[in-house]
């Protein structure tokens, strides 16, 4: 075994653990307040990755008689981000408002729940296949510029170095290790947005509240927790969370309607970490990661997703509730 292989693997798979973990942070948050897994996520991911590439693209509206209507100039990737959050969160959002609200106040099954998320999912996806076709795109390659710029000098005092001709601005680690600006800028990116999360959630009165609704939905409602506003929140954080996950996934490997296929993988992560379980949906997203990316460099690429799927099923023999989840009767 080279371990220079083992190293450059090993930062591969905390880069893409990352952001899965985001990915499954929002799975995580929603299962812990309304106990079901929504699997419209990926949906929210997809929007994301949409407007983040709209507005950094520029588009034109036009007419079936191609008669102009309107021009959308290109922005920096700085109100392309923030637009995209904003965007995913409010339509997380009004799906609660309008798929989920009305059944949650018909029934307490949360079955009924998931499967509406499924067809959320297959709604939205199909939304993006008419209104901007199905072919790949790819966000702008000098998307990050302006922030691999500002890293770069503070890389530079750090002591790392930029290999020399290195067109994908890649870092030196030395002994034949290398990382990249992108990968490095994701893990930045998730312990920033993680760690705020978990501010909030300690520090805050929300924040409270929120752990105090993922204990007792109904009970912390008698407390006087405004429980519909509360879980807008967690809607809102969770679409936001997808959001830079499809930003990301985005830029790593292209976009497309059913791109959020991939929160199956995020998904598998919170079930490793214990769903429910924010630190718990972290550590399964960074094995996750770690798994595939040592499989790919140590065994073969086309092996990932078998190794992903058969520890999916050895936790659900061994350990159903996963390294952090609470021991749970039914697990969606």
């Amino acid at each position: 075994m080279q371990f220079s292989t083992l190293f450059q693997q090993i930062i591969n798979g905390l880069s893409l653990g990352s952001v899965y973990a985001l990915i499954a942070v929002g799975y995580s948050l929603v299962y812990s307040i309304l106990s079901f897994s929504n699997f419209a996520h990926g949906g929210f991911l997809v929007i994301g990755g949409y407007i983040c590439y709209g507005l950094l693209s520029g588009f034109e509206v036009v007419t079936s008689t191609q008669q102009h209507i309107f021009t959308m100039p290109a922005f920096n990737i700085w109100i392309a981000s923030l637009s995209a959050l904003v965007g995913a969160g409010v339509v997380a959002i009004l799906t609660e408002r309008f798929a989920y609200k009305p059944i949650r106040e018909r029934t307490s099954m949360t079955l009924y729940l998931l499967i509406a998320s499924m067809g959320v999912s297959i709604v939205i996806e199909n939304i993006f296949v008419i209104a901007v076709g199905g072919r790949f795109r790819a966000l702008p390659p000098d998307s990050f510029q302006d922030i691999f710029a500002v890293l770069e000098k503070v890389l530079g005092y750090l002591g790392m170095n930029r290999v020399p001709g290195s067109s994908s601005q890649l870092f030196d680690l030395g002994g034949g290790v290398t990382v990249s600006m992108f990968d490095i800028l994701s893990l930045i990116v998730a312990v920033f947005f993680l760690g705020g999360l978990q501010l909030f959630l300690t520090r805050t009165r929300w924040g409270l509240s929120i752990r105090a609704a993922a204990y007792d939905l109904r009970t912390a409602g008698l407390m006087g927790v405004n429980v519909a506003f509360l879980i807008g929140i967690v809607f809102f954080v969770a679409g936001m969370l997808a959001a830079i996950g499809g930003i990301f996934l985005s830029f790593r490997y292209t976009l497309y309607p059913q791109l959020g296929g991939i929160t199956t993988k995020a998904f598998v992560a919170a079930v490793i970490g214990g769903l429910g379980s924010l630190p718990g949906a972290v550590v399964g997203s960074l094995i996750l990661g770690l798994a595939e990316m040592l499989t790919a460099g140590f065994i073969s690429s086309q092996m990932r997703d078998l190794v992903v799927f058969s520890m999916l099923v050895v936790m659900l023999l061994v350990k159903p509730a996963g390294f952090f989840g609470k021991q749970i009767n039914d697990k969606i």
